[in-house]
């Protein structure tokens, strides 16, 4: 059969938008694991104290991420993206004056903003990118990047804290978010052409509320369980901490690779729904272990859920709305993750100062399964409505 050859997915300006988160979340991943020991230790906080700081840099984001996604749409994609990486990697140079929680909770607020930036103006440009009918296959590609930084960046922050204390730690998220402006750079203009007279994209899309609200559960799962994941390891003995982030980003990584198309090729709810149970039973195994092994399988399985939840929740969406909207809808979708990233640490801190790590990890996974029943219950109806 002839045809028209398909459009090509791995084009240069994609690959600099993934090369650019990439470096972006290793950055991310050696402040994950850097900073609930900076706070517990140079800072002398509580595991209270732990979850405030590391969520609180979603309350800012919270408030931004609806006018990101309008100036994204209105303004365009570059703009955001450029600057978003330019203000986390000065905003990260602030660590070096942190002398209290209190300016610990400053800083990662002024990261939100510059993360409300970069994540929904990438997430716009990566619809743009993607060529019709693989929006899914193209979000599962991409998040690699994520996933990939996360663990490289927890070893990597390890290995510079080992050698040379927290400043040297700064420093190498500070390179790396230099890396991100020079390869964000690279990307050009994707937006759309819009018509001048056309009425700004909703600040909240109604097309991204129920999605937003079933990945909402599943990120604020795995932000509490990453949140405390290097406490709990050196609990049951772990010597190498970031083992355990390294194994969960690893597992997501595999599971984006090999499965790639999967969220363009079933239905997007029911994906998601299937993955929130996932990541709700490696909650409940990773809080009942008592042993190093059975900390990692929890860890695996719950990263095969985070695997797929993300893509079938952003497929639903994007196929849901015309490019115009596409910043809006991103954005939309986005605070959903950022209650989630701000969420899960700050409740799991609290119920863990009540009464320990593995019990408020069995207490959390309530979330993802009630997240999971929302997805199901929409998919079986809009299935019985065609």
């Amino acid at each position: 059969m002839s045809g028209e050859p398909p459009v090509r997915l791995l084009t240069p300006a994609f690959v600099a938008l993934t090369l650019s988160d990439l470096a972006y979340f290793a950055a991310t991943g050696v402040l994950i694991v850097v900073t609930p020991l900076f706070a517990t230790g140079p800072l002398g906080s509580g595991e209270a104290g732990v979850g405030v700081a590391m969520g609180s840099f979603s309350v800012t984001t919270l408030l931004l991420r609806p006018l990101a996604g309008r100036w994204t749409d209105r303004r365009g994609r570059r703009l955001l993206f450029v600057g978003g990486a330019i203000a986390f990697t000065v905003v990260v140079l602030g660590h070096y004056l942190v002398t209290g929680l209190a300016g610990l909770v400053v800083v990662r607020l002024l990261l939100g903003v510059a993360e409300a930036l970069f994540f929904v103006a990438g997430f716009a440009a990566l619809a743009d990118l993607a060529p019709p009918g693989r929006a899914g296959e193209a979000l599962s590609l991409n998040s690699l990047a994520l996933y990939l930084g996360v663990a490289l960046g927890s070893v990597l922050g390890q290995v510079l804290l080992r050698w040379g204390g927290f400043d040297l730690a700064w420093a190498g998220a500070v390179a790396l978010g230099a890396l991100a402006i020079l390869l964000a750079a690279r990307v050009p203009e994707t937006r759309p052409s819009v018509t001048p007279d056309l009425p700004p994209a909703p600040l909240l899309h109604p097309a991204a509320l129920v999605p937003g609200l079933g990945l909402f559960t599943g990120v604020a799962a795995m932000a509490g369980f990453l949140a405390f994941a290097v406490l709990l390891a050196r609990s049951l003995g772990i010597e190498a901490w970031s083992l355990v982030l390294l194994v969960f980003g690893a597992t997501v990584v595999v599971c984006r690779i090999m499965f790639a198309k999967l969220p363009d090729r079933v239905a997007a709810h029911g994906l998601a729904g299937l993955a929130l149970a996932a990541v709700a039973a490696g909650l409940v195994v990773a809080g009942a272990a008592q042993r190093p092994g059975v900390l990692i399988i929890g860890t695996v399985v719950m990263a095969v859920g985070v695997a797929f939840l993300t893509p079938a929740i952003f497929t639903a969406v994007f196929t849901a709305v015309p490019a115009s909207e596409r910043g809006s809808a991103a954005a939309t979708t986005s605070i959903f993750i950022d209650l989630g990233l701000s969420g899960g640490p700050m409740v799991l801190g609290i119920i863990a100062a009540l009464t320990s790590i593995p019990v408020a990890l069995l207490i959390l996974a309530g979330l993802p399964v009630a997240g999971s029943s929302l997805l199901m219950v929409t998919n079986f109806r809009r299935t019985a409505g065609t």
